[in-house]
């Protein structure tokens, strides 16, 4: 099942295990159950320090634990999930990455019991963040248990909680979260959720320093001001959700100068390399929530933690737009999604729309046509804004539909999941209900602005207004990215223009 290339890359990995880990392996008459064991005896033969017993407990589908760790995989974590159990392995060892000291804090704070069950599809890209985020917790947290589920495995119990997109985060069938999520948003879910133990909660110094240059955000145009201010010897430090940004979402990439092909994770973990070799203090996990403008920069954050920087650049991106209508909040992960990489597999067979006639709509129609049973395109302009190649495929899909002039109006449920969606024919003014299964929304990206809006001048559409070194209107902020007014949003021209903001910071403080 694994090829030898990886057998002797794990063994590499697992060079680093210094305790025994115990792979438990259910009993199991499912016809995949033989795969399972297969591949776990392969993952336990990389390394005299990783053994595989056999369970007398008897499940239905293939399932295994880690011993003691109170984790779980019901299914085979194959795919995309390999990574999920490579990595479970180490943290269970206390190697791996894992967060930094305030972060792992408010883990272990967390009130128990918390026991957690996330379904997943091996497709899914976005998954594997959820599923390690939660291991790594219910391996940290004594009264914490966590189990990944493919969905392929219990298509009843699926139907039954009505789940319609993954990741979904379930605790006693109740849905606590749906779709790609952070980290620090899981946290503060689970906070929400189950409460914090304050007695359990240690003391953390909140006072994280003062530096030359801080970057809020950690995609290309953040890795890039960082590198380029910490190679001219000064203080930096990246606040950022995580290392990557949006670009860790991407699929394929083609279009980066002298890399001919790469993916966002790939990408993403080279950004995260590059930076680790020079002396920047790296502070993921983290939002800002406020800053001061005023001379010497005051960040507070919303974790209580708080900063002082003489330079901020601000490269937080963007995200998925949404639609901002009624009905659209309540049935994500239920209806509404907006990957169809990830929660198309689930609605094989079905009728389902996609809002947006750009070139990610018309790219996310075609690849969903070859599962379900019908399809419509809507789109806000009178014509589709694809390019037109993308379109002519389309257009010559048997079971695709395109309605333009249509103005989302709202996303109709039954309570359990989506059953219809409404929209406005803006050249009649009419309002027409089309009755389907799930809606794809791919109507461009969102400005992550929202922290700064009243701190420095923005446009109409949230992004941040620059000058041609990435000078904001503030003294001492800079910014760079698709989060700004540069044109082209592209990976290559984030990297320049994050090199550029640095490079602003750096003069400006030497001339002053």
């Amino acid at each position: 099942m694994l090829d030898q290339n990886i057998i002797e890359q794990l063994k590499s990995v697992f060079e680093k295990l210094e305790t025994k880990v115990i792979l438990k392996l259910n009993k199991s008459s499912h016809a995949n159950q033989a795969e399972l064991e297969k591949m776990l005896e392969q993952v336990s033969s990389t390394s005299s320090l990783i053994e595989l017993v056999n369970s007398d407990i008897e499940t239905v589908v293939p399932e295994f634990s880690i011993q003691d760790k109170n984790v779980k995989f019901r299914g085979i974590p194959s795919g995309h999930e390999f990574t999920s159990l490579i990595l479970a392995i180490l943290n269970s060892d206390g190697k791996g990455k894992f967060p930094d000291e305030m972060i792992l804090n408010r883990i272990k704070a967390l009130k128990g019991p918390i026991n957690l069950k996330t379904y997943i599809s091996l497709s899914c890209e976005n998954c594997p963040d959820v599923v390690q985020a939660l291991n790594m917790m219910a391996i940290l947290h004594s009264d914490f248990t966590h189990t990944m589920i493919d969905g392929a495995y219990e298509q009843d119990e699926i139907a039954r909680l009505g789940i319609q997109g993954v990741p979904s985060v379930v605790s006693n069938d109740k849905l606590i979260s749906a779709g790609k999520i952070s980290l620090v948003d899981l946290l503060a879910k689970l906070e929400a959720e189950f409460g914090i133990n304050e007695s359990e909660a240690s003391s953390v110094n909140k006072d994280l320093g003062e530096f030359d240059v801080v970057v809020i955000g950690g995609g290309p145009a953040g890795a890039s001001a960082a590198i380029y201010t910490a190679r001219k010897g000064m203080k930096t430090a990246i606040l950022a959700e995580k290392i990557g940004g949006q670009v860790k979402d991407t699929k394929g990439i083609e279009n980066l100068i002298s890399v001919p092909y790469t993916e966002g994770p790939a990408l993403s973990a080279q950004l995260a390399k590059h930076i680790a070799e020079y002396p920047i203090k790296l502070l993921e996990h983290r939002r800002v929530k406020t800053i001061s403008k005023d001379g010497v920069k005051h960040i507070e954050l919303e974790s209580g933690e708080f900063l002082k920087a003489k330079s901020i650049v601000i490269t937080t991106g963007a995200n998925w737009r949404k639609l901002g209508v009624e009905g659209e909040n309540e049935y994500v992960g239920r209806g509404v999604a907006y990957c169809p990489h990830c929660d198309g597999p689930y609605y094989k067979g079905k009728k389902v729309a996609v809002v947006g006639g750009g070139n990610s709509g018309v790219e996310a129609a075609i690849d969903l046509a070859g599962l379900v049973r019908e399809l419509i395109v809507f789109e806000f302009m009178d014509t589709l804004k694809a390019d037109k190649v993308l379109v002519d495929k389309l257009k010559s899909l048997p079971n695709v539909s395109i309605v333009t002039n249509a103005r989302t109006s709202q996303v109709i449920g039954d309570g359990a999941k989506v059953t219809a969606i409404e929209y406005v024919d803006r050249k009649t003014e009419e309002t027409v209900k089309v009755d389907l299964d799930g809606i794809f929304v791919q109507i461009g990206l969102l400005p992550n602005s929202g922290f700064v809006k009243d701190i420095v001048e923005t446009t109409k559409f949230g992004e941040i207004v620059i000058d041609n070194k990435g000078r904001t209107n503030v003294k001492g902020i800079y910014a760079a990215g698709d989060v700004t007014t540069v044109p082209y949003k592209q990976i290559i021209i984030a990297m320049g223009e994050g090199a550029k903001a640095g490079l602003a910071a750096f003069e400006d403080q030497m001339l002053n």
